[in-house]
């Protein structure tokens, strides 16, 4: 090893400064040279994961990767309905009208939704599980129920037989009555993983879950993040548009489709999005609704919601809750989009 201080002492004065400008240009070049974002992946919720993120300070990789896949440990365990130890599967076999404990997480998904069910006229609805199982769209089986089985059914849904006890209870008016938060609960994801990396002291960073995500900061270079929306058609898996994110505020963006989860029966096909207050897929021409908003949970339900409604009445809501919404329907073989009036009023972000 040299002993820089023994050696720079012997230096001539031309050699020290030479020295000195080297060390400089060096220190420069240095200060110039862009951090490189980092990157990783991983299968949960049944979908993938990625996550890209970048730091001026150097972090210790895989003990961030370590607390996301922590992270998702703990939301499985508190929202899964595939699970039958989760919090919510506890709280939906547990058939009893008394005050049921299930944690401030699920209670604070549970007034989010309460907001949108209100605005969405009833479309929008936590308990709908039943008829998911009913038609077969949680065995992923296709089974075309009769009209007088889905008026059974439908007895067994409503938000309204929903009670918020206090922040931690919830309360079932009608014994047997089942929460889905599978609406919601993805959006909530992304914000908890999120919540991670800022507790690691990351504040540049883009979260994607099953195509849901959130970006807060820029990447490296003050460029800002860009994010690719899926042409919505069944048999594409191309661009249709791209966002460039904001760099001085965080935004999710998520989106609510027709076009992935559908069953075809005859020549008729039916969406995975179910109408809570008819208890039947829906049929009109939208076929993605599009949020982009700060809170990765509220933009979920609100997605789910405006699909829900379809172009007219979803555009209608979305001006009076002032959300920025794309909407895009399928016409005969044409794509048509549409922009709520919060979305053309945004200047923090492009879509094109």
């Amino acid at each position: 090893m040299i002993n820089l201080r023994a050696t720079t002492t012997k230096l001539s004065g031309f050699t020290r400064r030479t020295c000195f400008v080297y060390c400089f240009l060096s220190i420069m070049l240095a200060a110039c040279s862009e951090p490189a974002i980092q990157k990783f992946e991983g299968a949960a919720q049944g979908t993938t994961y990625h996550i890209s993120y970048w730091t001026e300070s150097p972090v210790d990789t895989k003990d961030i990767k370590t607390s996301v896949e922590n992270e998702f440990t703990v939301i499985d365990k508190l929202l899964s309905n595939y699970r039958p130890d989760s919090v919510i599967e506890t709280f939906n076999s547990v058939e009893t009208t008394d005050s049921q404990e299930v944690g401030s997480e699920i209670v604070s998904l549970v007034k989010i939704a309460q907001v949108v069910h209100q605005a969405s006229h009833g479309c929008y609805d936590l308990t709908i599980k039943p008829l998911f199982d009913l038609w077969g769209f949680r065995g992923d089986k296709l089974n075309i129920p009769t009209d007088s089985t889905i008026f059974t059914t439908l007895k067994q849904i409503g938000m309204e037989k929903l009670e918020i006890v206090d922040d931690t209870h919830l309360r079932k008016k009608q014994a047997d009555l089942k929460v889905d938060l599978s609406s919601i609960a993805q959006g909530y994801s992304v914000e908890r993983i999120s919540n991670v990396l800022a507790q690691k002291g990351i504040s540049n960073y883009l979260v994607e879950i099953g195509g849901e995500l959130k970006t807060n900061g820029y990447k490296p270079g003050q460029q800002p993040w860009r994010i690719a929306v899926e042409r919505p058609l069944p048999d594409e898996r191309t661009m249709h548009k791209v966002v460039t994110m904001p760099k001085d505020s965080p935004v999710a963006v998520m989106t609510s489709g027709t076009y992935r989860h559908y069953f075809d029966d005859h020549g008729q096909r039916y969406s995975h999005i179910l109408d809570a207050r008819n208890g039947k897929p829906v049929t009109h021409n939208l076929v993605s609704a599009t949020v982009l908003i700060a809170d990765p949970a509220v933009a979920d339900a609100w997605s789910t919601a405006l699909l829900c409604l379809g172009q007219k009445d979803g555009m209608a809501a979305a001006n009076t809750a002032k959300i920025p919404a794309l909407f895009i329907e399928l016409q005969g073989s044409e794509l048509t989009e549409s922009r709520s009036e919060a979305l053309n009023a945004l200047t923090t972000l492009t879509i094109h």
